[in-house]
């Protein structure tokens, strides 16, 4: 079955990851959508919240069934093909524009029972000054119209159907060509150091005190502002 097929949509929606969450754990097949046209209460990483006005984003979540282990990876991939050739990728999960967050992705499911649900949101035609003042300096858009956003939608399911099927190396060769973090001064919990690229597992790798170390998951800062 491709991606895409059945498909929910709600006009409005606490959280199209919630649902299709709710959908996977009652059986739902391995493609299924959800989108919505606004979110109450969107859900990014570290128990975030994602905002975008109704009706000017992208917002979608599919379930996916025996999901490959480079997920969160394809699927950035995937979204910085669709954003364009500046589209940049800050290890786990957002897509960046001229250094704004234009996209974020999110990845959660139960691997012992073989599924995930991978949620997408796209700044297809927010207007920047739509957004709450603390998120304007560090957001981004497409800069399209409402209309846009069900040919996005179509185009970013044939990308992700595309990655999703790609070999690791082809996977973690594109990130690493879009990789935003390489080369550059961070911060996270435990310490700070200097990216150094993705491993085969689709770990942040970074040099600290003249070692490398591998993150398996957390937020990331950058500290050199560029």
């Amino acid at each position: 079955m491709s991606l895409g097929t059945p498909r929910v949509h709600h006009r409005t929606t606490a959280s199209t990851s919630l649902d299709a969450r709710a959908l996977a754990l009652a059986g739902a097949p391995h493609g299924t959508l959800v989108t919505a046209a606004e979110q109450l209460d969107g859900r990014g990483r570290q128990g975030r919240s994602w905002y975008a006005p109704p009706g000017r984003a992208l917002l979608c979540s599919l379930i996916l069934r025996d999901p490959p282990p480079l997920l969160p990876l394809a699927a950035g991939v995937a979204v910085a093909e669709l954003v364009g050739a500046d589209a940049m990728l800050k290890w786990p999960n957002d897509v960046l524009l001229d250094a704004r967050k234009v996209s974020g992705i999110l990845v959660e499911g139960r691997p012992q029972q073989q599924w995930a649900v991978l949620g997408i949101g796209i700044n297809v035609a927010v207007a920047l000054d739509e957004l709450p003042e603390e998120l304007r300096g560090s957001a981004a858009t497409l800069g399209l119209g409402p209309e846009a956003i069900e040919p996005t939608l179509e185009r970013l399911l044939e990308l992700l159907e595309d990655w999703l099927a790609r070999p690791a190396p082809a996977i973690l060769a594109a990130w690493r060509d879009r990789d935003a973090l390489a080369g550059r001064e961070l911060s996270w919990s435990g310490g700070r150091g200097v990216g150094s690229g993705v491993d085969a597992q689709g770990r942040l790798l970074v040099q600290t005190d003249g070692r490398e170390q591998a993150l398996e998951a957390g937020e990331v800062h950058l500290l050199d502002a560029r």
